[in-house]
């Protein structure tokens, strides 16, 4: 049976356009991922790119939604969270004033992760970023 058995897990989670959804998938991300020496900062990462998604996008909007995949590999924890388009800017990190109360979200994301890709238009974009975890980080 094992030889039907991937190395890779895939789990993907769609959450309604509202701020509480927000806080499900951190959850739901932090349970997926119990397992994971990583599993906090991927939770921070999905509630940073989820709110992202809320407020730069049509996510949320009346309709609109986020949708967060995790890929876990044997190194490696990959989260993109895709959001609902209509967005007149990519993604990009930003540099927040002291007094500032937004433009941290991507910075912090980056912080965390080994690499963050973004890639989309106007329809969606999806931020992808990536956290690897060795035997020798857990």
């Amino acid at each position: 049976m094992d030889e039907y058995m991937s190395r890779v897990r895939i789990w993907g989670l769609t959450c309604l356009g509202s701020p509480e959804e927000v806080g499900r998938a951190r959850r739901w991300t932090r349970h997926m991922l119990r397992a994971a020496p990583c599993a906090d900062d991927a939770a921070l990462i999905v509630a940073e790119l989820g709110a992202n998604a809320l407020l730069h996008t049509d996510s949320g909007d009346i309709g609109g939604a986020f949708h967060v995949s995790l890929i876990v590999s044997d190194d490696t924890v990959s989260i993109s969270v895709t959001d609902s388009g209509s967005s007149k800017t990519t993604p990009q990190v930003e540099q927040a004033g002291d007094d500032d109360t937004h433009g941290r979200g991507l910075a912090i994301v980056t912080a965390l992760a080994q690499l963050v890709e973004t890639r989309g238009d106007q329809h969606s974009h999806t931020v992808t970023a990536h956290l690897s975890y060795g035997k020798e980080d857990s």
